[in-house]
């Protein structure tokens, strides 16, 4: 059975996540413009590579100069495969069912932006509109790319991430 909470304890809005890195105080100011502006870039494909038995996945995007890797989990991998191979599983994995769904409901993914890095971490967002409206929705790299190849919609990165990438 869930514990249950006396008024006044546990969180004090479920409006709103948690912060995903959790700080002692407040955050460092951080300006999303900050990485340049955006570049389109397109998918070279989806790798492998071994490092004393630890397999690494990693999906390799570029603007026909600069290429950016972007490592990813196995489950995330096989989902953009798929789609780069034209191949169609028996049943609709996560990325399907999303795609589904937005389909449903007359929503669809107008372009996905992967503007920031921080931590080592890169950070994407989805756009999808409704109508006339536009939605930004944080998501992660590997999710935001698995999604643009099945709307076939454009994938931007920041111009200061690929000039980083190129640098490391």
């Amino acid at each position: 059975m869930p514990e249950e909470f006396e008024e006044g304890e546990g969180p004090e809005n479920l409006d709103e996540p948690p912060p995903f890195f959790p700080y002692e105080g407040s955050a460092p100011e951080r300006d999303p413009g900050a990485m340049g502006e955006l570049i389109e870039v397109q998918i070279e494909g989806v790798f492998a590579a071994e490092n004393n038995g630890q397999i690494s996945r990693f999906v390799l995007v570029s603007d026909g100069e600069r290429k950016l890797p972007i490592l990813i989990g196995p489950f995330e991998a096989q989902a953009i495969q798929l789609v780069l191979e034209n191949t169609r599983p028996d049943r609709p994995m996560t990325h399907d069912l999303l795609r589904n769904v937005l389909d449903r409901l007359n929503v669809t993914l107008d372009r996905v932006v992967i503007d920031d890095f921080w931590n080592t971490i890169y950070y994407a967002k989805l756009y999808i509109k409704e109508g006339k409206e536009e939605h930004e929705i944080d998501a992660r790299p590997s999710d935001a790319i698995a999604m643009a190849v099945r709307f076939d919609a454009p994938i931007f990165v920041a111009d200061g991430i690929l000039e980083a990438a190129m640098e490391d």
